[in-house]
């Protein structure tokens, strides 16, 4: 069993930038793959980012590198999103998951935590 405790979320005007935290605690959770997906107001959950456990290498969704940056502390317990020049439109709840692929597709996570909602303002 894996836990995922997402933080950092708020609201921003556009331009501005923040950062997620997502605390993971559990069995095996350094052997798993992390990411980050979104839920915008009124549309289906979309990815966001995701780090390969074997490599570190990392993988974005449309448009968001170079504005979004993904990460994972040494000790792997601990990922985060570093989103830069945002956008009215990157407001969502945003959420932390965890498992084993495929890394860019929600079936791909068996663990998710609760989300942190990011509001972006004009």
């Amino acid at each position: 069993q894996v836990q995922l405790v997402e933080s950092g979320g708020g609201s921003v005007q556009a331009g501005g930038s923040l950062r997620l935290s997502c605390a993971a605690s559990g069995r095996n959770v350094g052997r798993a793959a992390m990411g980050w997906f979104r839920r915008p107001p009124g549309k289906e959950r979309e990815f966001v980012a995701a780090v390969r456990p074997i490599d570190g290498n990392t993988y974005y969704g449309n448009g968001l590198k170079g504005r979004f940056t993904i990460s994972r502390s040494n000790d792997k317990n601990t990922l985060y999103l570093d989103m830069n020049s945002l956008k009215p439109e990157d407001t969502a709840v945003y959420y932390c998951a965890a498992g084993n692929g495929p890394y860019t597709r929600t079936l791909g996570y068996d663990y998710w935590g609760q989300g942190t909602q990011v509001s972006v303002s004009s």
